[in-house]
């Protein structure tokens, strides 16, 4: 870990427990050594700085754990934290991770908030009760609904088709958009797999226009996007392409007018506002992990505060409850899945991805 990183968050960890009356522990489990430090430490970052900012009452204290991304390292933090009596952890960017904890904070009814991790464990699919996990980021079922239900209002009158690369992610996000277009009454001209990783996709455009497709969907990766975006400029094939997520990665250059159908980043949403003015103020970067933390911390604060006065365990605060944070508002279904309306239609300009108003 980098050491001024280290001290800076120590800093804000003692802090925050010095003027706390250590009744209201919060563990935080991240990896803060090996390759995904760089990621948990923004974890740490914004957790201890949403601690600060919000412990007007000096009722929060926060022990952080390092997970090293695996289930080793899970477990050892899992068994940290509750040697520490917290009562609530937030973090986790690895399943594996996650997994091996669950078992260990489940057995201590301590509930568990991720800001990263979308897609339920094996661990949660064959436990007999579901673990009291909440999610902050939309799960990858509302990834698709939403993706279709923006999809269905765009091209309701145009002949589209929907495709993927063959892998797991992009073959059930571009099924599960298809699903619901067709919930809709919509349904695609064309639907395949295609070979991903070539620098030309000729001979897939060739198949969309023979197909009568003006619109497409992809469920893949940026290169691919890109490649596709290339042959139809080369074919001179006017063609829609619109993607997830994968496009906000780095890669080759869109094409302009892609259209990217994601979340907005957290440092962009005005409900984030005093979350990147704290963040800044403690001589942070507002990116990557850091408001989502900060977000999960919020809520973690709220749900400690109304559990002082409502019955029932912590796990049914957070099951029943609104929350405000940096990343608006923030309500749990019975899963654990957050309630929300979180993607947005996005359109490549030539330099970035720009809200589309219409």
């Amino acid at each position: 870990m980098n050491p001024i990183l280290h001290a800076a968050t120590s800093v804000l960890c003692i802090a925050v427990a010095s003027v706390a009356h250590a009744n209201d522990g919060i563990g935080v489990i991240a990896p803060l050594s090996g390759p995904f430090a760089r990621l948990g430490n923004q974890v740490v970052d914004g957790a201890t700085i949403a601690a600060a900012t919000n412990n007007a009452n000096g009722q929060v204290s926060i022990t952080s754990a390092d997970d090293q991304c695996n289930a080793a390292g899970g477990e050892a933090a899992a068994k940290q934290l509750v040697q520490a009596n917290v009562l609530l952890v937030v973090g986790f960017l690895c399943a594996e991770s996650l997994e091996a904890a669950l078992p260990i904070l489940n057995q201590k009814g301590i509930p568990v908030i991720t800001p990263a991790i979308r897609s339920q464990t094996l661990a949660e699919l064959r436990a007999d009760q579901a673990y009291a996990v909440f999610r902050i980021a939309p799960s990858d079922r509302n990834e698709a609904n939403e993706t279709g239900d923006i999809l269905a209002g765009l091209w309701r009158t145009q002949p589209f088709a929907i495709i993927d690369d063959g892998t797991i992610f992009g073959r059930e996000l571009a099924a599960g958009v298809r699903a619901r277009l067709e919930e809709k009454g919509l349904k695609p001209v064309f639907a395949d797999t295609y070979r991903p990783g070539l620098d030309n996709q000729n001979a897939l455009v060739g198949r969309l226009r023979r197909a009568g497709a003006t619109q497409v969907f992809v469920g893949g990766e940026r290169d691919d996007v890109a490649a596709i975006g290339r042959s139809a400029i080369a074919l001179n094939y006017p063609l829609v392409i619109a993607s997830g997520e994968a496009l906000a990665a780095a890669g080759d250059e869109l094409v302009v007018g892609t259209l990217m159908i994601a979340p907005r980043e957290p440092q962009t949403l005005e409900s984030a506002r005093n979350a990147r003015n704290a963040i800044e103020l403690a001589g942070k970067v507002p990116e990557g992990y850091t408001i989502p933390a900060y977000a999960a911390i919020e809520v973690a604060m709220q749900a400690l505060a109304s559990a002082q006065s409502q019955a029932g365990t912590l796990e049914d605060v957070l099951r029943k409850n609104v929350f405000e944070s940096a990343l608006g508002t923030i309500q749990f279904d019975a899963r654990g899945q957050r309630i929300a309306d979180t993607y947005r239609l996005q359109k490549f300009d030539g330099k970035q991805f720009v809200l589309e108003t219409n």
